[in-house]
């Protein structure tokens, strides 16, 4: 354990010498997660609205409050004509248009059908989906109160000498909640992913390269003629990257509650000894790196473009892995950011505890033994 110390020892010195490393180890992952706090975000609000009102009624104008009342609604402007429509859509000072028909109103108090009209700019696709359910839901109110309201006027009309005619319909009710993210707030779906990025950063690219180092600047020869065993070598160059990839995660879960209000209603204790596991499997990958490549660029490269990048997407950090096809599905099994990710939202969103997520546990046990059962034989075999 002497031997081990003194090695990790040898490669915390070796860090704080670089310069260059530090700002990466800890002031890139506060950049990385203000980024994608604050830019990573898919809630659609502020639409630009264009308004093309064709009735000009109590009703019509009604219906427009309506829209700007909602908070999803900016209107930019209003025109006369549909022609007038495309020229804001194509410059893309407007995204969504709503046409009210001649006639709304009258069609409202007589109980026919009235027309509204919503075009989208459909080059964003999610946010004119959005943008139109928006629409959609805000008519569909107003159109369900100007029933209720014909409704009572019917009802309480009285004859002279008659009895009240009362006119009851039959209605379901719904009743949404919506439980863990009340609001909806895509950023607490976001933001834990950085804390998943972050650490693969460091405990997969870095020793990877820190490992093909030595073998640049010719120091890995003078590290195997000393009496150190390759399991001391191995543990000696992996725990520091263990301790600074610890070190980020309280970082930037602290900063993910104090500053993006981020709950984490789980046990933070569980969720550090998840985090350990998880780094099992990107430290093995990392070592693994190490002995296919020569150069530190080679380390990088392969790295990020064969290693990283498909995890990330095929993760469901970002997609949803049930939106994938069948093949891709089966093949995020072998990914154990995929794992990680359900700890992370499990943790922080739902409250979950280890009865939850034992599964996840025991994946990125064994994933993370074989990742550096395989790491440290090829990298004796490299020795040799």
């Amino acid at each position: 354990m002497h031997v081990l110390l003194c090695v990790v020892i040898k490669e915390i010195l070796q860090l704080r010498h670089d310069r260059k490393m530090i700002p990466v180890l800890v002031i890139g992952p506060i950049m990385q997660l203000l980024a994608l706090g604050y830019a990573a975000n898919l809630d659609v609000t502020n639409i630009p609205l264009l308004v093309l009102d064709h009735d000009r009624t109590v009703q019509s104008r009604a219906l427009v409050d309506r829209f700007l009342a909602s908070g999803y609604f900016d209107l930019v402007g209003t025109e006369e004509t549909p022609d007038r429509v495309e020229p804001w859509l194509l410059t893309g000072k407007a995204q969504v248009a709503v046409v009210i028909a001649d006639g709304y109103g009258k069609a409202l108090i007589t109980g026919r059908t009235a027309k509204v009209q919503a075009i989208a700019d459909g080059t964003d696709s999610k946010s004119a989906l959005v943008g139109i359910g928006y629409v959609a839901n805000i008519i569909a109110v107003a159109g369900a109160e100007a029933v209720t309201a014909r409704l009572v006027r019917a009802g309480t009309t009285t004859a002279e000498g008659g009895a009240t005619t009362a006119m009851r319909r039959a209605s379901v009710e719904l009743m949404p909640r919506v439980w863990y993210n009340a609001d909806l707030r895509s950023r607490w779906f976001y933001v834990p992913a950085v804390l998943a990025l972050v650490l693969m950063l460091i405990t997969l690219l870095l020793p990877s390269m820190a490992v093909v180092r030595e073998k640049e600047i010719g120091t890995m020869e003078q590290l195997l003629v000393t009496p150190i065993r390759p399991w001391q070598l191995i543990g000696g160059k992996l725990l520091p990257y263990v301790i600074i990839g610890m070190f980020d995660f309280c970082l930037i879960t602290a900063i993910m509650r104090l500053l993006f209000g981020i709950p984490l209603r789980g046990s933070f204790l569980l969720l550090a000894a998840m985090t350990m596991l998880f780094l099992m499997s990107t430290l093995g990958l990392g070592l693994l790196v190490s002995t296919a490549v020569r150069t530190q660029q080679q380390a990088m490269m392969f790295s990020i473009f064969v290693v990283m990048i498909p995890m990330i997407y095929l993760s469901g950090l970002i997609f949803p892995i049930e939106n994938m096809p069948a093949g891709f599905q089966y093949g995020t099994i072998v990914i154990p950011v995929r794992y990680y990710a359900n700890v992370l939202r499990g943790v922080f969103l739902r409250g979950s505890g280890i009865d939850v997520l034992w599964r996840d546990a025991v994946i990125l046990t064994v994933m993370g033994a074989i990742a550096l059962l395989l790491a440290a034989v090829r990298f004796r075999r490299s020795l040799d």
